[in-house]
């Protein structure tokens, strides 16, 4: 038996919404360096797109489940019936039950309550996909890792806003150093150090970052790393009976595909939020994703609504 940790995160670019990080746990029978989650669930995920009609959960880098022609469906399909593993309710049903499902922290989900497009209005899950076909895709999904003695132990999320984004690219002097850290500190909330168990732990390399020893150091007592190796497409190290990789293509790998769809169905869902509230206070305005050039126009088209309302850049404008 062991434990794999896979971590990816969302909205790293844009001016606008969140930067959303996520990490999923995951028990696996033997090795984990050795254990391959697709062919053990073949029956439920597929990796490429599946054909129509087909009940097969399309989980992979969330670039290609997600596409702005196809519109939130194929995402939340095959990413809620994971977060309704993780559900306490009968039923994940709202954005603030998905909220207390990833985070942790009282502090950052009262941040993210106090936003005014958020406030004490109910966003309803699921946005797009019929309620009962996620509770059957759960049950199916519940069965194939049953039987494939597989556990999704946790899924958690760092939900950045932008005052705090912004706040911490002033003290770390960098947006890059501000996900690296951010994801070791997330990376505490899912790895055990006590155990006795071997565990693998995969995220996507952060930009052009190759080393990652000090930033793990940062959030280890003193333990030794040992730097097995640092090139452009993948930076090892081992800690004890853990290995950490950072990798390009790390989407490849069945943990972080599901942690990267988790991070853009957050993301999604908060803008499609985001995007309800200001079309209710501008006339005719065109939705946007948050992205820097399309960023700039809808701040511009915002602008007088926004005056008005009393709304800060601080809490809305995340800076570069």
């Amino acid at each position: 038996m062991g434990f794999i940790v896979g971590m990816d995160e969302a909205g790293y670019g844009p001016n606008l919404g969140p930067l959303v990080i996520t990490a999923s746990l995951w028990k696996v029978p033997g090795d984990p360096r050795q254990f391959d989650f697709w062919p053990a669930l073949e029956s439920v995920v597929s990796q490429k797109k599946p054909r129509k009609n087909s009940k097969h959960l399309h989980v992979a880098d969330s670039k290609q489940v997600h596409s702005a022609s196809a519109g939130l469906e194929p995402l939340e399909r095959s990413t809620l019936p994971f977060l309704q593993l993780r559900s306490q309710t009968e039923r994940l049903d709202s954005l603030g039950e998905l909220w207390r499902v990833l985070i942790a922290g009282p502090d950052h989900l009262e941040e993210i309550q106090g936003e005014p497009w958020s406030g004490e209005r109910r966003f309803e899950l699921p946005s797009v996909v019929d309620a009962e076909a996620v509770e059957e895709s759960r049950k199916s999904l519940q069965q194939a890792l049953e039987s494939a003695s597989i556990e999704l132990r946790g899924i958690c999320s760092e939900i950045v806003l932008p005052a705090r984004f912004n706040a911490l690219c002033r003290e770390y002097g960098s947006k890059g150093v501000l996900l690296t850290r951010l994801c070791m500190n997330l990376l505490t909330r899912v790895w055990d150090r006590e155990t006795s168990e071997p565990t693998l732990i995969i995220g996507d390399k952060h930009g052009g970052r190759n080393r990652y020893d000090e930033f793990l150091d940062e959030i280890l007592d003193g333990e030794m790393i040992f730097r097995v190796e640092e090139s452009t497409q993948k930076s090892v190290y081992k800690i004890g009976n853990t290995e950490v990789r950072f990798q390009t293509r790390a989407e490849e790998h069945f943990p972080v595909a599901v942690s990267s769809m988790v991070c853009k169905y957050t993301r999604e869902v908060m803008m499609e939020q985001f995007n309800q509230y200001w079309c209710q206070h501008v006339d005719n305005l065109k939705p946007t994703k948050g992205y820097p050039v399309d960023a700039r126009r809808f701040k511009s088209e915002i602008a007088v609504a926004q005056e008005q309302l009393e709304i800060s850049d601080q809490i809305l404008w995340r800076g570069q």
